[in-house]
C-alpha cells in the first residue's frame, strides 16, 4: 500500500506541475483559463474576448483568396439597404432593382434598430429580427457588425456581444445551461458576472443567433419549459426560447437572423422590430462594391488602370438598366461578377490555377454550404437524407428546367412552365412545405423577370401569361444544366429501374428465393424466367451504365462542336459580354437559336476533383466510377471530332474545355491529335494565354505542333511572357499583327537560344520592333540552329537594322527564306543585305518591295541576285511586279499580300507604292516585242488598278494577318 501511496503522490506532483506549466503558456499567450477568470478583472476580460471575437470573424473564406488575399473585412465591405418594416408587412416583397419609386420606409442600420422604442418597456432588452433572402448579405453584415463592435465603431452601449451560430446550436444533442454555452466557444467568459443574471447587469449584453431557420424553436408552453436560470441545464433550442421570451436574463437584447421562410417561428409578441434586407438597389452601392473589390487586387498602376475602365463599363451596364442590374440587386451576384472578372481580366501564372467551374462552385457553396430544406418537421424526425441537402433540390427542380432550356435552346420560361417543373405533380404535405420553403428563399435567387429594352415585361393581371423569367445570370444555367446531367438525374426509366434492382440486391441475402423475390417486385415473373435476367443482370446494368455515361460524353463533344455556333465569339468573350455589355456594333450572330458554349465546358469542370469535393459538401455526389467512364468516352470523341479542321473560336473553347477539365493525362492524349492550333483574330487576353500554355504543358516534351497561328490576336509583351513555354512546341509561329515591340524581342532570342525550342519559321510582320529590337532579335542567329524562315515585313527595321541583318546572315547558315519587305530601306541598305544574301549557302529568296528603292537599284537588285562563286545560282529577289523588262514570277503572292494587308497599313505609303508597280509595268511593257507577253503585262496592271482603286473606296477587306 505505501508503494501504491507514493506512485499516487508522484502522479498527483507531476499532474500539478503540468497544469502550473500549462497555465503559465496560456497566461504568455493571452489565453486565460478558468484559473484565471477569478483573477483576472471584467474590462480585461472584455478586452480578451473583443480580440478573439476580432481574430475569429476577421478570418475570410476560402473563396476570398482567389482575390489575391488583399482584403479585410472592414476595406471590401459595403452596407447592405435594410428597410424597418411593420408587422403586418413583414414578409412584404423585396424592392425591385430596376424601380426608382422611393422606399416606403427609410434605409436603417443595425445600430438605429437597438435605439428605445415607443411600444418596449424601459428595463427590457429589444428582440431584432433581421431577415432576407438567400443572397442579400445576412452573413456579410453580421460579420461586419461583430468586427465594428470589438473596434468600438458601433453598439458600444453594449459591453458584450455573444454571437451564436444556429447550425451549430442546432447540432448539440446534449442538455446545456445558457453559461454552459457560452463557456463552450467563448471559455474566459465562463463566470462573467453579465451573465450571471444578478441585478439588471444584462442590459449590457447582445445576443447574436445566426441563421435561426437552421434550429427547430418551439414556442409552446407545453412543449418547451420556462427557465430563469442561466445556469439551468436544458436543451439549446429551449435556453434560446427562453431569451427571446425574455424569462431567461429578460435586460439583454436579441439580435436574430434569418431567411424569409422562418419569420413566423418567431411569435410576433416576442419581437420589438423586423428589418429586411433588400441587397444593392441601386447602381451606386453596386458600384461602391465593385471598388472595393476590384481596385484593391493590385498596387500596379497599369493593372489600377484596367480595372477602372471595368468599373466605367460596369457601371454603364448597370445604368442600362439591364439584366445584370437585377441580378446585381443581390450581392451575392455582385461578388460572382466580381470574381469572373478578375478570373477573366487578372490572371496571374504564379497564383493557384483557377477556373469557372470552380468560381461557380465555389459561388454555390458559399451561398448554400450546409444548407437544408429544414433541419426537422414538425414532429422532430429527419428528413430522409436525399430530401436534406437544399443544393441537390436545386438540382433536382432548377437543373431540370435549365437542361430543358438548353436542350431546347431557350433561355426565358413562362410562369406555367416554372410551375410544371418546379411545382410538379401532386405532392405530400412534407414535399408541400419544402417545395413554399424553396419558393420563398430560394426561387428569387436564381431566376429573375427578364428584362427587355431597360424595362421589365408587362406586369398587369390580364397579362401574366406574357411575364417570363431568366436564370439571373447566363452562365448560371449551363452550369445548373450541366449539374443535372453529370449528377445522373436525366437517367432514363430503365437505368433507374436497374439501379433500384442493383441495390436491392445489394441488401438481400445470398438466397436465390430472397433475390427472385426481390425481381418479381420490378418486373413480372413469367418474363423474368424466360429472359432468366439474374444470370444477365450484372453484365446488362454495366452496359445501361457505360451507355448512359457515353451518352454524356457524346453531349458534351456534340455541344462543343456544334456547326451553327462556329461562328459565335469564343465562350470567354462571351461571359465578358454578359457582364459588360456589348458596346458598339453588335457582333453578328450565325446561330438562329442561343449558343450555350459554356455547358459542355461546365460539365468537364465538373469532373474535376477539386469541384467535385466541394460540390460533395453540399451534398451532390460525383462518383469517380461515373468520371471515370465519361472520361474514357470524351476521350475518343474528342480526338475523332478534332480530325476535322476547327474554326479558331471553336478552338479556343476546345482549349478552355480542357483546361477546365484539369485532367493532364487526358489533356495530353487529346492533343496528340493536333498538329495544328489556328487561334487567328482571336482576341487573346492573359486568361486565354495562361489557359494555352498551361494545357500545352501538359505535352510530353517530344510533342510539338506544325504551325501556330497567333496573328492579329492583340498580344502584347507581358503576354508573350505567359505564351513562352508553349512556343517551345512549334515549329512553324506566327505572331503577325501584334503590339510586339522591342522589349519583346529579348524574349524572341531566347525562344531561339533555348536548345529545347525547334522554331523552323518565325513571322513577326506588322509589329512595331524598330531597329534596336531587330538588333537584339538578329542576336540568335549566330547560335540557333533551326530557323529556316524569317518575317520582318513592316517592323521599322530601316537602314541601320537592314545593314545589321547582312553583317548576321553569314553566321546562320540554315536560313532559307528572308522577308524584310516595307521596312523604308533605301538602295545602300538593300544592295548591302542582297549581296550578303547571294553568298549565303542557303538562302534562296528575299522580300524587299514597299521599300523606297529607285528603279537603277531595283535592276542593280536583280543582276546581283546571281552570285559570283556558285555556279550562277541564283537569288530570288522579290522587289517589284516587274522583274527588269520582264514579268516577276510572285507578282501574284507580292499583290495578294498587299491586299490583304492594306487596311492596316499607311493608305498613302501603299498608294506611291501601287502607281510604282504600275509605272514599271508601263515601262516593261513598251520594252516587249510579243503581243503575249504585253497581254501578260496588261492583265498584271489590271490587278494592281483593281486594288489601288478599292483602296481609294476604302473597300478593301480588314486586315487578315496574312503575310510571308
Amino acid at each position: 500500500m505505501s508503494s501504491l501511496h507514493r506512485q499516487l503522490s508522484q502522479l498527483l506532483g507531476a499532474w500539478r506541475r503540468r497544469r502550473r506549466v500549462e497555465d503559465s503558456l496560456y497566461a504568455a499567450a493571452g489565453f486565460h483559463c478558468r484559473t484565471f477568470c477569478s483573477t483576472t478583472s471584467e474590462p480585461e476580460l472584455l478586452e480578451i474576448h473583443k480580440k478573439k471575437l476580432f481574430l475569429w470573424f476577421s478570418h475570410l473564406p476560402q473563396e476570398e483568396k482567389q482575390f489575391g488575399g488583399y482584403f479585410s473585412p472592414e476595406t471590401m465591405h459595403v452596407d447592405p439597404l435594410i428597410l424597418e418594416r411593420e408587422a403586418e408587412e413583414r414578409a412584404g416583397m423585396l424592392i425591385s432593382p430596376l424601380k426608382t419609386v422611393t422606399p416606403s420606409s427609410p434605409s436603417v442600420t443595425v445600430e438605429q434598430l437597438f435605439e428605445p422604442s415607443d411600444g418596449w418597456s424601459e428595463g427590457r432588452g429589444l428582440n431584432v429580427l433581421l431577415y432576407g433572402a438567400v443572397g442579400t448579405g445576412k452573413s456579410t453584415v453580421v460579420r461586419k457588425l461583430v468586427l465594428d463592435w470589438c473596434t468600438g465603431r458601433t453598439l458600444t452601449q453594449f459591453k458584450l456581444l455573444v454571437p451564436f451560430s444556429c447550425e451549430d446550436l442546432g447540432q448539440l444533442s446534449k442538455v446545456a445551461s445558457l453559461r454552459d454555452l457560452v463557456s463552450r466557444k467563448y471559455l474566459h467568459l465562463r463566470k462573467h458576472p453579465l451573465l450571471s443574471g444578478e441585478g439588471n447587469q444584462a442590459k449590457d449584453v447582445l445576443f447574436l443567433f445566426n441563421g435561426m431557420e437552421k434550429m427547430n424553436l418551439d414556442f409552446r408552453i407545453g412543449a418547451t419549459e420556462l427557465c430563469s436560470d442561466p445556469n439551468e441545464a436544458l436543451s439549446p433550442g429551449v435556453v434560446v426560447v427562453n431569451l427571446l421570451r425574455k424569462y431567461l436574463l429578460p435586460e439583454a437584447s436579441i439580435l436574430v437572423t434569418t431567411r424569409l421562410s422562418a419569420l413566423d417561428r418567431v411569435p410576433q409578441k416576442y419581437v420589438s422590430r423586423y428589418a429586411q434586407i433588400c441587397g444593392f438597389n441601386d447602381p451606386d452601392r453596386q458600384r461602391a462594391y465593385f471598388n472595393s473589390r476590384l481596385l484593391q487586387q493590385s498596387g500596379e498602376s497599369a493593372r489600377n488602370q484596367e480595372a477602372n475602365a471595368l468599373i466605367e463599363l460596369l457601371y454603364l451596364n448597370l445604368q442600362r438598366e439591364s439584366q445584370l442590374a437585377a441580378a446585381c440587386f443581390l450581392p451575392s451576384y455582385c461578388w460572382l461578377t466580381c470574381a469572373t472578372l478578375h478570373f477573366l481580366h487578372f490572371t496571374d501564372a504564379k497564383a493557384p490555377i483557377r477556373t469557372l467551374t470552380g468560381i461557380y462552385t465555389s459561388f454555390l457553396r458559399l451561398n448554400f454550404g450546409g444548407e437544408v430544406l429544414g433541419a426537422r418537421t414538425g414532429t422532430n424526425v429527419p428528413l430522409q437524407d436525399h430530401h436534406s441537402s437544399l443544393m441537390l433540390y436545386v438540382v433536382r427542380t432548377l437543373g431540370k428546367l435549365a437542361f430543358d432550356g438548353v436542350t431546347h435552346r431557350r433561355t426565358s420560361f413562362s410562369e406555367k412552365e416554372l410551375e410544371q417543373w418546379i411545382g410538379g405533380k401532386t405532392k405530400t404535405d412534407e414535399e408541400l412545405r419544402q417545395l413554399v420553403m424553396f419558393r420563398t428563399d430560394v426561387l428569387d435567387f436564381f431566376l429573375a423577370p427578364c428584362v427587355e429594352s431597360g424595362k421589365h415585361l408587362s406586369e398587369k393581371p390580364g397579362e401574366n401569361d406574357k411575364k417570363r423569367y431568366v436564370f439571373a445570370v447566363p452562365a448560371m444555367q449551363e452550369y445548373l444544366a450541366a449539374l443535372y446531367v453529370v449528377l445522373g438525374e436525366n437517367k432514363s426509366a430503365l437505368e433507374k429501374l436497374t439501379s433500384q434492382v442493383t441495390k436491392a440486391i445489394g441488401q438481400a441475402s445470398e438466397d436465390v428465393n430472397t433475390v427472385v423475390n426481390i425481381f418479381s417486385k420490378f418486373i413480372p415473373l413469367r418474363i423474368f424466367a424466360v429472359f432468366n435476367l439474374l444470370k444477365l443482370f450484372p453484365k446488362l446494368y454495366e452496359k445501361i451504365s457505360s451507355h448512359n455515361k457515353g451518352n454524356i460524353a457524346r453531349t458534351m463533344a456534340s455541344e462543343m462542336f456544334r456547326t451553327e455556333d462556329s461562328y459565335n465569339e469564343d465562350v470567354l468573350d462571351q461571359v465578358e459580354q454578359s457582364l459588360l455589355g456589348v458596346h458598339g456594333p453588335k457582333p453578328k450572330q450565325y446561330s438562329e437559336g442561343q449558343p450555350f458554349e459554356l455547358y459542355p465546358i461546365f460539365m468537364g469542370g465538373l469532373l474535376h476533383y477539386g469541384n467535385r469535393v466541394l460540390l460533395q459538401q453540399l451534398g451532390c455526389s460525383i462518383q469517380s466510377t461515373t468520371v471515370a467512364q465519361i472520361t474514357h468516352a470524351l476521350r475518343k470523341y474528342l480526338v475523332r471530332e478534332l480530325s476535322k479542321p476547327q474554326p479558331p473560336e471553336e478552338l479556343m473553347d476546345l482549349l478552355v474545355l480542357l483546361y477546365e477539365f484539369q485532367n493532364p493525362r487526358v489533356t495530353a492524349e487529346v492533343l496528340a491529335s493536333i498538329r495544328t492550333i489556328n487561334l487567328a483574330n482571336i482576341r487573346m487576353t492573359p486568361l486565354k494565354c495562361f489557359v494555352l500554355s498551361s494545357v500545352l504543358s501538359c505535352t510530353p516534351a517530344s510533342y510539338h505542333l506544325e504551325a501556330m497561328d497567333l496573328s492579329s490576336c492583340l498580344l502584347n509583351h507581358d503576354m508573350l511572357q505567359m505564351l513562352w513555354p508553349a512556343f517551345r512546341h512549334t515549329h512553324n509561329l506566327n505572331l503577325q499583327f501584334n503590339s510586339l515591340g522591342p522589349e519583346s524581342c529579348v524574349l524572341l532570342r531566347d525562344l531561339l537560344l533555348d536548345p529545347m525550342s525547334s522554331i523552323r519559321s518565325l513571322q513577326l510582320c506588322d509589329n512595331p520592333l524598330l531597329e534596336s529590337g531587330a538588333c537584339t532579335l538578329l542576336g540568335a542567329l549566330p547560335e540557333n540552329r533551326s530557323l529556316t524562315h524569317l518575317s520582318l515585313m513592316h517592323t521599322g527595321l530601316g537602314d541601320q537594322g537592314a545593314l545589321e541583318l547582312a553583317e548576321r546572315l553569314q553566321q546562320h547558315e540554315g536560313l532559307l527564306e528572308l522577308n524584310v519587305a516595307y521596312n523604308n530601306i533605301g538602295d545602300n541598305a538593300a544592295l548591302a543585305l542582297v549581296d550578303a544574301c547571294r553568298e549565303h549557302p542557303g538562302l534562296h529568296t528575299v522580300h524587299l518591295y514597299l521599300n523606297p528603292l529607285s528603279d537603277v537599284a531595283k535592276q542593280s537588285l536583280y543582276v546581283r541576285g546571281v552570285p559570283k562563286s556558285q555556279g550562277g545560282r541564283r537569288v530570288k529577289v522579290l522587289a517589284s511586279v516587274t522583274e527588269g523588262s520582264d514579268i516577276s514570277e510572285d507578282w501574284h503572292p507580292i499583290l495578294s499580300v498587299i491586299r490583304k494587308n492594306a487596311s492596316s497599313w499607311d493608305r498613302e505609303r501603299v498608294k506611291q507604292q501601287l502607281k510604282v508597280f504600275l509605272r514599271d509595268l508601263d515601262w516593261g511593257r513598251q520594252q516587249q516585242q510579243s503581243f503575249w507577253k504585253r497581254l501578260h503585262f496588261r492583265r498584271v496592271e489590271k490587278g494592281v488598278r483593281q486594288t489601288l482603286q478599292q483602296l481609294e473606296k476604302d473597300d478593301l477587306p480588314p486586315s487578315s494577318g496574312y503575310g510571308r
